[in-house]
């Protein structure tokens, strides 16, 4: 059994220039990016006629058209449309979040867990270059992912807390004779986020000429709940066939309240599945991390022989198919 071995100084000397190289890159790139932004602004005030005093007009090249780069360094934005599968997607992904995350900002951030996870994997637990690669390969494409989907879950779960007294608060403008487009703006600016953007964005598209229904579609792409759904069917329902739309409003708020109770008891009902998925996932590492602080050695041919590694794999597999399994029994779609 080969001891573990020692970490000199030259090692984290390397690894620290590593990280600070990364993270300066990352930096430089957002700070590129974000030069979009203001030029956006500055064809805008040209548009106007208020360019900034700095900045000398030229006639025939101001234009409102809109930038579909993803990012403004050239060098992404041609590997996110050759090289990124169904970076559209990803897109909508990223705009369900309702941060404006581009496409450029998530390839850095991959890029970036990729370096730190290499750094960790080859120059601090010394295993070898093919492991540490394909690990930092599955690190970037998993962690930045599994972070957004985090993101759209909470905003996701934000919406459907407000979203009934949303609707209540529409429900109760149509009683009073106020318009269906005016009660939908009170609640852009009355409820607040996620919902008052939500509203806010597609009463201003229809301010602007878009059609309802279209607009409603777009709404429901970038929150992607079915309960929002829900409630484009009945204002499309409504639009073709006329009837009272106060009353079936307040019944689809009724309807999405006793769903929410629904949810709310299923997820009780089921905690003790989902604790014990979380223990039995937590344990190993546990276990691992108390071993390894005892005895470096005994563990350590885990870590640093390649047999070791592939042991270090099926067991990860293994373990996140049986959490992943218990996880998904103790879920159930209503």
């Amino acid at each position: 059994m080969n001891d573990a071995p020692s970490i000199d100084s030259g090692t984290i000397i390397s690894a620290i220039e590593l990280l600070m190289v990364l993270a300066i890159a990352v930096l430089a790139g957002l700070s590129i990016t974000g030069g979009s932004q203001r030029r956006l602004q500055r064809r805008i005030n040209e548009v106007a006629g208020a360019a900034p005093k700095d900045m000398p007009k030229q006639a025939g090249k101001s234009t409102i058209r809109r930038d579909e780069a993803d990012s403004s360094i050239a060098f992404l934005n041609n590997l996110i449309k050759n090289s990124l599968p169904r970076f559209s997607v990803l897109r909508d992904k990223l705009s369900m979040t309702g941060k404006r995350i581009t496409l450029g900002e998530y390839l850095l951030a991959s890029l970036l867990t990729a370096g730190l996870a290499f750094v960790a994997l080859n120059i601090l637990l010394h295993m070898s270059l093919a492991v540490s690669a394909l690990l930092s390969i599955a690190a970037a494409s998993f962690l930045p992912y599994k972070t957004i989907g985090i993101m759209v879950t909470r905003r996701q779960n934000q919406f459907l807390v407000l979203f009934p007294e949303s609707i209540e608060l529409i429900v109760r403008g149509l009683k009073s004779g106020v318009p269906t487009s005016e009660s939908m703006r009170v609640v852009g600016h009355e409820i607040p986020d996620p919902v008052g953007a939500v509203f806010r964005d597609f009463t201003d598209a229809i301010a602007l000429g878009r059609n309802l229904n279209d607009a409603l579609a777009a709404a429901s792409k970038r929150i992607n709940v079915p309960e929002f759904r829900f409630f484009e069917i009945c204002l499309a329902i409504q639009q073709e066939t006329g009837g009272n739309l106060a009353e079936t409003l307040e019944m689809l708020a009724g309807t999405l309240r006793r769903r929410k109770q629904i949810k709310l008891k299923i997820k009780a009902l089921s905690s003790e599945a989902r604790a014990s998925a979380y223990i039995l996932g937590v344990l190993p590492f546990l276990i691992f991390g108390f071993l390894f602080a005892l005895n470096p050695a005994y563990v350590g041919v885990l870590l640093y022989d390649t047999r070791g590694h592939m042991v270090l794999g099926a067991a990860l597999i293994f373990l996140a198919l049986g959490v992943g399994t218990m996880i998904q029994m103790g879920r159930f779609e209503i």
